[in-house]
């Protein structure tokens, strides 16, 4: 089915700004790609360093670039849950490679932190910047020059943004996503976060909450919520990065196995050595990026994405931006539900039918683009599938089911949860923020109360202990933006403000900092832009001050005389803290030269 009209004139609204800087990026592309791999035209000691581990036939065969090589750029660590099953991909994907007829070297490992352990610490003032990092280190492992195509190894939040920006930099080169798999249900979602607002509220002790979150997360793989790790994996596939099918599947299963076997044998199908030669630069194009939005209207996924996928866009010369991302949250419905926008986890939104389900759904109701090119080949369509495990091991794919194995988890086009996606752009007096709706009741969806402001997540923290926040409030969370401390994740704040909107109060927050993947049910503007350490209006706010957050209208302002506003001095409080500690010190060049929210965040565009 052709898309829809809404979803074509967003994306040629997109194709047309793009033109200034798609054109010259699809024209690099093209160069890079028609000089093809140069191991041939290596020196001896070049190519010797190359591949002086390789095996005599694998040197031969190199030397003369009759065969394919793949590079592995890997984010392997056994401390984050989400990229342990990856250490032994290595010699698995060697091993594919070998009986397809090519080789696969290592080229190079990038860092993986895990937000679920920088929580409310130093280190998460590290994590946003950590996405530029990775793009960095990959091209630096690719910059060898030894490889027909790559596969990435990644999952999780900032990973596989900071992979896809490096992939789109290497462009010439065909391109995998391999991923690695949710962990297996443990404590249901909902149970955590009960216990976490308990212990907010000193009814229970750190050994239980200790032991609630140990059940939660018990095992290898991702977690289980739907916050950015998922939305990710969510996002390789609807794009195309992804083989079908690959997303969801449990890590160390034999069909979790055969699914990355197939990857990299796929990987080298595609290289200039045979018939299917896909650049990824050429292959990822507008309509993917239009489609990965959608997606994730369509499952409610992570807000860290408004900043990803507009960096991500950027690296291949494409302009996507807050208002595309809102226009097509106001025509995609919301069709699962995922905690935090429901009970279930992502191991039962595959169970109802997944990713091929949902993709069948978006192509009947033409909410996404079916003619573009994907790592399988031509349109999307061959993504509507259900993967199982054959009896010779290998990959099967039988059509999508037809109807939702669990209507509450995995809705029908026509039957959505909400007609509307998760995600919107705000705007008003106190600039651009976004916040994500999906999973916060509509008599919630605008909140107009007096501003408290704060200047960092501890002192909103210790105004609820002291038992001075019951009442109606919007918390003002300033000084929390790229350059400020480099945007990290307010999550811990969805506790106590759950808490007192449980007690019947009428909360929200709004700050220039990001919230969790993981967060839902508070009205939230986050990533306001200018932020305060630019001089943003958010930098004016007094307490007392009105603010009015409304959801449905997209207007996020503070309600005080614009002549009185205007001639009010920008606080700057002292920001030392935020800069010596857990490496902050390292990072101040990249804090100094980030760019803007709406533009991706980032300090390499």
């Amino acid at each position: 089915m052709a898309a829809d009209r809404r979803i074509e004139e967003i994306t040629r609204r997109i194709v047309e700004r793009s033109k200034p800087t798609r054109e010259p990026y699809l024209d690099r592309v093209r160069r890079a790609a028609s000089k093809g791999v140069h191991r041939s035209v290596l020196s001896c000691g070049n190519l010797a360093h190359g591949f002086a581990v390789c095996s005599p036939a694998e040197k031969d065969a190199l030397s003369g670039d009759t065969i394919p090589n793949l590079g592995i750029i890997t984010s392997y660590n056994d401390m984050l849950s989400a990229h342990q099953p990856f250490e032994t991909y290595p010699a698995m994907i060697r091993q594919a490679a070998r009986e397809a007829g090519g080789v696969a070297q290592v080229a190079g490992g990038v860092p993986a932190m895990c937000d679920g352990v920088t929580q409310g610490q130093p280190g998460m003032e590290l994590s946003l910047f950590s996405r530029d990092v990775i793009a960095m280190a990959a091209g630096i492992g690719l910059s060898h020059n030894m490889f027909d195509a790559a596969v990435y190894l990644g999952v999780c939040d900032k990973i596989v943004p900071g992979l896809v920006i490096a992939a789109l930099t290497f462009g010439h080169l065909p391109t995998i996503f391999i991923p690695a798999g949710p962990m297996t249900t443990g404590l249901p979602n909902d149970e955590k976060t009960r216990v976490r607002q308990l212990y907010a509220e000193g009814k229970v002790g750190r050994a239980e909450l200790l032991e609630a979150e140990s059940k939660s997360y018990h095992g290898p793989g991702t977690c289980t919520f739907y916050g950015t790790a998922n939305s990710n994996q969510m996002l390789m596939e609807i794009m195309g990065l992804h083989t079908p099918g690959a997303s969801f599947i449990n890590p160390n299963t034999p069909l979790r196995d055969a699914l990355t076997k197939e990857a990299a044998k796929r990987a080298l199908a595609i290289t200039a050595h045979g018939n299917e030669f896909t650049p990824v630069g050429e292959m990822i194009d507008e309509r993917s990026f239009v489609n990965g939005v959608v997606g994730l209207h369509a499952t409610g996924g992570s807000t860290n994405h408004t900043l990803h996928l507009v960096a991500m866009a950027r690296a291949a010369g494409i302009q996507l931006t807050w208002q595309d991302i809102s226009d097509l949250s106001d025509v995609v419905p919301l069709l699962a539900r995922v905690y935090p926008n429901g009970l279930a986890d992502v191991n039962h939104f595959h169970a109802s039918g997944g990713m091929g389900f949902l993709i069948k759904q978006l192509l009947k109701a033409g909410y996404v683009h079916d003619d573009v090119r994907t790592v399988w080949g031509q349109g999307l369509q061959a993504y509507a599938i259900d993967p199982k495990l054959g009896d010779d091991g290998t990959v099967v794919r039988d059509p999508a089911p037809e109807e939702s194995g669990n209507p509450k988890v995995l809705a029908k086009v026509e039957e959505p949860f909400q007609p509307t996606g998760g995600l919107k752009m705000l705007t008003g007096n106190l600039g651009r923020a976004v916040i994500k709706i999906s999973a916060v009741k509509p008599e919630r969806h605008e909140i107009v109360a007096p501003a408290v402001v704060f200047h960092d997540q501890e002192e909103l923290q210790a105004a609820f202990k002291a038992g001075k926040l019951d009442r109606d409030f919007v918390a003002i969370v300033r000084f929390q933006g790229p350059k400020s401390n480099g945007m990290p994740e307010l999550h811990r704040l969805t506790t106590p403000l759950g808490v007192l909107q449980d007690r019947g109060h009428k909360v929200a927050l709004v700050t220039d900092g990001r919230m969790s993947g993981a967060s839902g049910k508070i009205p939230a503007a986050i990533h306001l832009t200018p932020e305060a350490v630019d001089g943003g209006p958010i930098a004016k706010i007094k307490d007392g001050d009105m603010i009015r957050l409304d959801a449905t209208s997209g207007t996020l302002e503070v309600m005080v005389d614009a002549t009185e506003f205007a001639q009010r001095t920008a606080v700057m409080p002292d920001l030392s803290g935020n800069e010596y500690g857990m490496g902050r010190e390292l990072f101040a060049p990249l804090r100094r030269v980030a760019g803007p929210a709406d533009q991706g965040a980032s300090v390499l565009y």
